[in-house]
């Protein structure tokens, strides 16, 4: 049996803002060839989440929130952005499942932000995640100029 609680959440949190990526996870799957990637994933607002999808193999990703305020993006083919959910208990919109194929990012909105996030397994760091091109590289010179770009076009501010 697994417990999530407070102490769990507050623990993570903790590390993803001493992270220089400014988020952090806890795996609860049994390794990368669990068929069923569960974790705890903590994103501190200003976090970069180069836009991907996951294509070849296909997987789906689910992020329910636990705590905070999770941003989602979809983008089309060109980078453009077609959609977003705010995730946020208090707003009662609790997860998004994200299909194969659909150019996504995430982004807390608040300090403190979990979610609980599944993805289909097995993980294989070569096909994890088909990056888009028309995205600055994590960690990248351009990659916090981006993010605010997309936070001004929705009009959100962290």
């Amino acid at each position: 049996m697994e417990i999530i609680d407070f102490k769990i959440l507050e623990s993570l949190t903790k590390d993803a803002q001493k992270s220089e990526r400014r988020r952090k996870n806890m795996n609860y799957h049994d390794g990368e060839s669990d068929p069923v990637q569960r974790m705890l994933n903590a994103f501190e607002p200003g976090t970069y989440v180069r836009p991907h999808t996951h294509l070849n193999p296909d997987k789906r990703e689910v992020f329910i929130i636990l705590k905070g305020k999770l941003l989602v993006i979809f983008f089309n083919e060109e980078g453009a952005i077609i959609n977003h959910v705010i995730l946020d208990s208090e707003s009662e919109i609790y997860a998004v499942e994200i299909k194969p194929g659909e150019w996504h990012t995430a982004t807390g909105l608040e300090p403190g932000t979990v979610v609980y996030e599944i993805k289909d397994g097995p993980y294989n760091v070569l096909d994890d995640k088909n990056f888009a091109a028309w995205a600055p590289e994590e960690g990248g010179i351009n990659a916090q100029y981006q993010l605010k770009q997309w936070l001004d076009e929705l009009h959100l501010d962290i």
